[in-house]
């Protein structure tokens, strides 16, 4: 009669041995299930990690994503029609690939690239995200000028999250031209780090008029556009392309909120002639240790601008997108000369307001 019982509870033992594995398979597979759906992103984790996971459950996503970065060694370019497209197809344009998003805390950004179009800034943008102490936000907010009545809270949120000792940069060149601009700034912070990214107004002119002219083939010519009447000569301050490169005017709105002193006005042409010259002034004004140098950049003969060196572990250098270094078309040499004459004056009282020679002139 012993041994019979030893048996059944010998049995027992194992049918609640084989009820505990199931239950256990189960809780494993639930706790996969949801992590794979991402309801256990709370759990921090590498965020190539994250990505890893996303591109195997969305392959096409990650392959249009990889192609992205990868041709051509070119970053992917986030003007404004790129940016939408990014933003249809689910990638984080707000990341930046150096700290997890999940470690630090999201802040308003303590330095702003504030201008110009066409000046250089998203070589600027892309040059300080080299440096681990920056974190900056890929995309263009454009809160102060587009989207202020979403709130700080709502711009707050489109920050990455910095650790201690990190700091925070956004870039919407349009904030530059943008009237109620500085107010708003000045009312999120008052301390708040300015950059402009300043170039020759013809050539920045020229540039932005190149730039239209690729979307819409069919735009008049530079010189029907930048005369209110050919005949006279008078330049047509209301066309954006030329209203853009008074550059004193706007300082001049700026300066009514913010001292001179928290302002850095970075060479564009400098920064094509010269990036570890022009990063080395950014890094000082940001206070940061001298990071980014010669040694980061090499001269792209066929775009005509520097690109940074392959990072380890990449197979490619990187350069910005296809839609940076377009050839400009063929102006008239007379028409540039008016233009050059109408720009003077304000270049030299930007001279003054900046305490710094361009050299445009």
């Amino acid at each position: 009669m012993g041994c019979w019982t030893t048996s059944l509870d010998f049995g027992h033992l194992k049918a609640h041995s084989k009820v505990s594995v199931f239950f256990t398979m189960i809780l494993v597979f639930t706790y996969l299930f949801y992590c794979l759906t991402g309801c256990c992103e709370s759990i921090p984790s590498p965020l190539y990690v994250h990505q890893s996971f996303r591109s195997k459950l969305f392959p096409k996503e990650g392959k249009k994503l990889q192609a992205d970065a990868r041709v051509n060694g070119s970053f992917p370019d986030q003007d404004a029609e790129e940016e939408t497209r990014l933003r249809g197809s689910g990638y984080d344009i707000y990341s930046n690939l150096s700290v997890s998003n999940n470690f630090g805390t999201k802040e308003f950004p303590q330095a702003i690239i504030i201008g110009v179009k066409k000046g250089g800034t998203r070589a600027l943008l892309e040059f300080l995200r080299v440096h681990p102490d920056v974190r900056a936000v890929g995309a263009e907010p454009h809160f102060f000028d587009r989207f202020y009545d979403k709130g700080l809270q709502w711009y707050r949120n489109l920050m990455p999250r910095t650790l201690d000792g990190q700091i925070t940069m956004e870039k919407t060149p349009s904030y530059f031209i943008t009237h109620e601009a500085p107010a708003r700034v000045f009312s999120m912070s008052r301390g708040t780090k300015l950059i402009v990214v300043v170039r020759d107004p013809v050539t920045r002119a020229v540039s932005d008029y190149t730039q239209t002219l690729s979307k819409n083939p069919g735009l008049p010519s530079f010189q029907s556009l930048v005369f209110k009447n050919s005949s006279t000569g008078l330049i047509d301050t209301s066309w954006s392309a030329v209203r853009i490169g008074i550059y004193a005017k706007h300082l001049d709105n700026w300066l009514r909120y913010f001292p001179l002193a928290q302002f850095l006005f970075v060479s564009g042409e400098r920064l094509v002639t010269d990036p570890a010259g022009e990063m080395g002034r950014v890094q000082d004004f940001l206070g940061l240790k001298r990071v980014v140098s010669n040694k980061h950049f090499y001269f792209n003969q066929t775009k005509g601008f520097p690109c940074l060196k392959k990072p380890e572990g990449s197979s490619r250098p990187r350069c910005l997108g296809k839609s940076k270094g377009r050839a400009h078309p063929q102006i008239p040499p007379g028409v540039l000369q008016r233009l050059r004459d109408f720009y003077r004056p304000f270049n030299m009282k930007f001279y003054q307001m900046t305490g710094h020679d361009f050299g445009w002139d």
